[in-house]
């Protein structure tokens, strides 16, 4: 079967980077010390007595590919698959660890969870995959409410911390402690980390630096005849060879038209793509980096070059009021000031901007058009695209950025018209102006900063924020 238009290379990768050698050196920080973990503890745990609590519970599930599904207990102890951590509100009790619950069983290391002194292994049971009767997640919460009798608290004040995941264990939680009081309070944990550590940052630092080492790689492989494949397997080399935890966490946009937020598919770059490297996140020890840069093979579009030249110009404005003390609000407002003045935008202001995923005015539903949209390396597979996308035209997101935290967590802040807060030494987060025309003309390009006590370091400065031309004979 003939699945792509042209013969693959996927067997050249190799040879692609053969003569690869990023320009800096990568500073590879050690893990975190146990004394700041042992600090976060303690902030918990008062955190806990200010909210009456007596013990914090805090639960990760599995998702996908052998992923927590948050990243609370690695913050917490640095364990890095699922469980439920039963953190006493009393100093001198011990943490406790449910762990091996599920399927997707990871050995350690890395992460034996630090400041732990018992991990209960629960087992992955049930008829289809043991043969043995029960549920592993009943068998847990069967567990916890064990270890809750045994400290004396199973008519407690109980702060539960998880997500989505969570849901069944809470219920079943409850059921077999009808006499304790549960309270969500994710926010304890969400607020410690609003602001980062020095060694945090050292970590987040390295992040940075292996995006730009990976997108140096995709520079140096880019070329037509070359696949987006190949291009995004060289990024991910790149990165994983010093260290990366990851290779899921960004997308690659390539067609004519500068989408991004895509996946690779089999396109082979030809004279005319306008490619985007949308790294949303590549994980080191834990902790993410993002970036967005744009890369044109030959020639491209007037309206195309505006565009690029608007969202480069929109992040060294914003990048310009990056200090303690600078709302959030400016910042933001900064960046989109290139796009009003181009007639692109009336208003930096969320609430009245379009953006590609925006729903109607009234707040229902959008149609995505439909229409035939020619696409020969994806017809070569005997598929054809039939839709438009984006459904609209704008920036990806209503506003310029937002916090960057550890792998599988949330974003504490966004960095948009409406959040008058006030920047703060310590603060991550990243800066990327994105706007797409459907079948016209696309970018999307950003920064990942820390907020220093003077101004600020940018993360991802490695790489210049400039779109990267590949030249192409003619």
């Amino acid at each position: 079967m003939n699945i792509r238009s042209t013969p693959a290379g996927g067997h050249r990768i190799g040879s692609l980077l053969a003569d690869f050698q990023p320009d800096f050196d990568f500073s590879a920080p050690l893990p975190l010390p146990v004394e700041e973990f042992e600090d976060r503890l303690r902030r918990i745990r008062r955190q806990a007595v200010e909210a009456g609590h007596d013990a914090i519970i805090v639960h990760a599930g599995s998702v996908g590919w052998f992923h927590a599904s948050n990243a609370y207990l690695r913050y917490i102890c640095d364990w890095m698959r699922e469980g439920v951590l039963i953190i006493p509100t009393d100093a001198d009790k011990a943490l406790v660890l449910l762990s091996f619950f599920t399927q997707s069983v990871l050995l350690p290391p890395g992460g034996e969870p630090v400041l732990v002194d018992e991990i209960w292994q629960i087992g992955p049971i049930g008829r289809e995959y043991s043969d043995r009767p029960g549920d592993s997640v009943i068998k847990t919460a069967e567990k916890c409410a064990e270890v809750l009798g045994n400290l004396g608290l199973a008519k407690a004040q109980i702060g539960r911390i998880g997500d989505r995941t969570s849901l069944t264990f809470w219920a079943a939680l409850e059921d077999l402690l009808p006499k304790s009081k549960s309270v969500a309070d994710n926010a304890i944990l969400d607020r410690m980390q609003k602001i980062r550590s020095p060694r945090e940052i050292e970590i987040f630092r390295a992040a940075a630096q292996l995006i730009s080492i990976g997108t140096q790689a995709a520079y140096h492989v880019t070329k037509p005849g070359v696949t987006d494949h190949e291009v995004y397997a060289a990024f991910t080399l790149a990165q994983f060879a010093l260290g990366g935890e990851t290779g899921d966490g960004y997308q690659i946009g390539i067609n004519e038209f500068g989408t991004h937020c895509g996946k690779p598919y089999g396109h082979i770059v030809r004279p005319g793509d306008l490619i985007n490297l949308y790294i949303s996140n590549v994980t080191y020890r834990g902790y993410t980096a993002q970036t967005a840069r744009m890369i044109a093979v030959g020639d491209i579009t007037k309206r195309q070059e505006e565009v690029l030249a608007a969202c480069t110009e929109g992040v060294k404005r914003a990048e310009k009021l990056i200090r303690p003390g600078a709302l959030m609000r400016d910042v933001n407002n900064a960046a989109f000031e290139p796009m009003i003045e181009r007639g692109m935008l009336s208003s930096p202001e969320a609430r009245t901007m379009p953006y590609n995923w925006a729903p109607m005015e009234d707040g229902g539903a959008r149609l995505i058009p439909q229409q035939y949209v020619k696409d020969i390396d994806w017809e070569a597979q005997g598929r054809k695209l039939m839709h438009v996308y984006p459904a609209t035209h704008g920036p990806h997101n209503p506003n310029l950025g937002h916090s960057v935290g550890m792998a599988g967590g949330q974003n504490s802040f966004n960095i948009s018209s409406h959040n008058y807060d006030k920047m703060e030494e310590g603060m991550v987060f990243v800066l990327h102006t994105q706007w797409l025309e459907p079948l016209s003309a696309g970018g999307n390009i950003g920064d990942m900063y820390v907020v220093t006590k003077n101004g600020f370091e940018n993360l991802s400065r490695h790489t210049p924020l400039e779109t990267h031309r590949i030249a192409v004979e003619a």
